[in-house]
């Protein structure tokens, strides 16, 4: 609880149970934890919201111990000093802002649903750009275990123009097609032909780990307050006026449905008021993929079936289909032998056509070629048979011819 308060300075019991002891039937245990650490001097009330739920903050001593409890990569926030009137009686702050208590509530229904620890948040992260601009990231959620290695959320009560938000996701594009430090820009000019391989070159790959996903980081949008009706209008709004940076690039080859979204900032919407509703809270399909239409689970919205595998998927049909019109078209052009009319084997094939020039029985198929040879060789034979015989017969003649005249000259 001092860890919780250390990162998000100021809670409710509500929020604390909410974050911390989700499976309780209420934040009973919670309260009487508070009162505890209160009668130590480690919490103090600061106020009591309109709801009737006390606030409560870390005194100078409890975010001593706070300060000692958080992992050094954790940073604490600042302490809210307590104030004393003339009579030096504390004086009660009236100033919780409904941001600050909004996105404290996010983190701790998404923390109930599963979504890491109270570790796994911080809040107000810096992203420097080069053209002078920082964007601060209300949350920063890292939940591996849940299947979202990172996550930036903005936490919005529909109060600020719409093209702010938009401005928040261009720049949050911006800053992740930043170079990391000493990183080659030609190398990375080459890595983009090779989708993502590009990420190992960009600063955020630096920062937040590798998002299992193709893409970059995923931007989560949870809005609050006024009517269900001004919230999806806004949801709405953001999609039409953002679509460049989320939409991905359909891939260019003739047949192929897949999207890469390697270049694309995945961003999610999702409203407290659906989350808290849901019996699943955050775990449940309270989540929508901008691009989308349909409410689904977080780990679903962050995924692209559209994506990789699809693409995987028809790259291989595609070089199937290829490798079948080939064939067919070989199939066309194969050889059918002149005398019975089948088809020549490859083999065959491949024998006729291994010299340029054309041979006595290249019309004929392997069979009918060694019939044709046999019978040739056959007529050969009979026919130097029949010439032999005949030069036989016509020496045998001449002997004879020979023998008479010479017996009429004696």
């Amino acid at each position: 609880m001092l860890r919780a308060l250390g990162i998000f300075q100021r809670a409710t019991a509500d929020q604390l149970w909410r974050m911390l002891r989700s499976a309780d039937r209420h934040d009973r245990c919670t309260r009487d934890t508070l009162k505890a650490l209160e009668k130590t001097g480690l919490v103090r009330e600061e106020t009591r919201l309109k709801s009737g739920h006390k606030l409560w903050v870390l005194t100078e001593k409890g975010h001593r111990e706070a300060k000692l409890l958080l992992p050094k990569s954790v940073r604490i926030s600042a302490l809210r000093k307590l104030r004393l009137d003339a009579e030096g009686r504390p004086v009660k702050d009236d100033g919780y802002d409904e941001h600050a208590a909004a996105v404290t509530l996010t983190a701790a229904v998404l923390t109930g649903a599963g979504y890491g620890t109270p570790l796994s948040w911080q809040t107000e992260i810096a992203h420097k750009l080069p053209y002078g601009y920082t964007q601060y990231a209300d949350l920063t959620m890292r939940a591996p275990d849940a299947g979202v290695p990172a996550m930036l959320l903005e936490v919005d009560r529909v109060t600020e123009p719409v093209d702010d938000l938009v401005d928040k996701l261009r720049r949050y594009n911006d800053w992740f097609e930043l170079l990391a430090p000493k990183a080659d820009a030609d190398q990375e000019k080459a890595a983009r032909r090779r989708g993502s391989a590009v990420h190992d070159f960009r600063l955020w790959s630096r920062i937040y780990p590798a998002t299992g996903h193709e893409g970059y980081p995923p931007v989560a949008f949870v809005f609050t307050g006024k009517t269900a009706e001004q919230r999806e209008s806004r949801m709405r709004r953001l999609e039409q006026a953002g679509r460049r940076y989320f939409a991905g690039t359909p891939y260019p080859w003739a047949g192929f449905t897949a999207v890469d979204y390697h270049q694309a900032v995945p961003v999610v919407v999702t409203e407290l008021e659906r989350i808290t509703a849901d019996p699943a809270g955050a775990g449940g399909p309270v989540w929508r993929r901008l691009g989308r239409q349909e409410w689904q689970t977080l780990s679903e919205a962050l995924d692209n079936p559209d994506g990789e595998r699809l693409y995987r998927v028809q790259e291989e049909q595609s070089r199937r289909r290829q490798a079948e019109r080939k064939a067919a078209e070989r199939e066309a052009k194969r050889p059918a032998c002149t005398q019975c009319g089948t088809r020549f084997t490859d083999e065959r094939w491949q024998v006729t056509t291994r010299s340029s020039w054309p041979g006595q029985w290249d019309g004929l198929c392997g069979p009918c070629e060694k019939e044709a040879v046999s019978r040739a060789e056959a007529e050969r034979v009979a026919r130097r048979q029949a010439e032999e015989d005949a030069e036989r017969e016509a020496a045998e003649a001449e002997v004879k011819k020979g023998r008479g005249l010479f017996g009429r000259r004696r």
